[in-house]
């Protein structure tokens, strides 16, 4: 196993973008509530899918009764009781980046309207099903503080979350817990598996005394796109659109993010 990867600065970018966005509670509730109700089951325990989309929105610290609230919606009535569908969408940015899409709607021409002029806009193209999803692989994503608060610390001083507060010893834990990889995102560990067993080495983390801090499932690009900065700041005014859309839960891109590059980015 190793603690380093090129795709940390991926993340963090897309973490901190995401944060930002004043429509993120709102898209993890609907993921959420339809999780639930595909299930059938109100409790993440018996839902492995509501499971994960709990421990996603945790991941961005959505507060515990909004994730409560959401639940208990997958199985009203009327308005509440909205069919929604999980649809997918593939297309080419700037500079040839391929950006894969994934919905959450309830109105599928509304949505395959709004991606098809984002994607027009920024001047890329909407392709058709499995144009770009090759050059993906779908992965299982357990985030992980390195220090967590002190609960026995009124002042909320920091403390060692665990094994996680040592390389080595955190390295063993992901091990015991059936993890594949793991890497160094500066302030937390994001741990790496199998997308069937995430929720089983999420749950074997903290049978170890880790506090884990998310988990979800993504796509993570297998061919790297090599872009300029001026290219790059295109292809990010693309997913900026799509991330902006109320129907999109989450976008995935080629790009390689250089330091450079996200430094760039972060200017603008």
């Amino acid at each position: 196993m190793s603690g380093h990867s090129k795709w940390a600065t991926t993340k963090h970018r897309k973490g901190a973008q995401d944060a930002k966005r004043s429509a993120l509670f709102s898209k993890l509730s609907r993921n959420i509530t339809v999780a639930a109700r595909l299930g059938n089951d109100p409790s993440p325990e018996n839902n492995a899918s509501l499971a994960a989309a709990v421990a996603k929105a945790k991941a961005q610290s959505m507060p515990k009764d909004k994730i409560d609230s959401a639940i208990k919606k997958a199985f009203g009535a009327g308005a509440d009781a909205a069919a929604y569908e999980n649809i997918v969408y593939e297309g080419y940015g700037p500079a040839g980046v391929a950006v894969y899409c994934e919905c959450l709607t309830d109105n599928r021409n509304r949505t395959a309207a709004d991606v098809r002029s984002a994607f027009s806009h920024a001047g890329g193209n909407l392709g058709t099903a499995g144009s770009v999803s090759f050059q993906f692989e779908r992965k299982g994503q357990v985030v992980v503080a390195k220090e967590i608060v002190d609960p026995n610390d009124k002042k909320e001083n920091l403390m060692a979350n665990g094994a996680a507060g040592d390389e080595e010893e955190f390295m063993m834990a992901v091990a015991e817990a059936g993890g594949e990889d793991y890497e160094d995102g500066e302030d937390e560990w994001i741990v790496w598996t199998n997308p069937s067993e995430l929720m089983a080495v999420s749950k074997g983390l903290e049978s170890q005394g880790i506090e884990v801090k998310g988990a979800e499932l993504i796509m993570v690009p297998t061919t790297p796109t090599e872009v300029s900065v001026a290219d790059a700041k295109k292809v990010q005014r693309l997913i900026d659109r799509l991330e902006d859309l109320d129907d999109v839960q989450d976008v995935y891109h080629t790009m390689e993010m250089t330091e450079e590059i996200a430094a760039a980015l972060d200017e603008d």
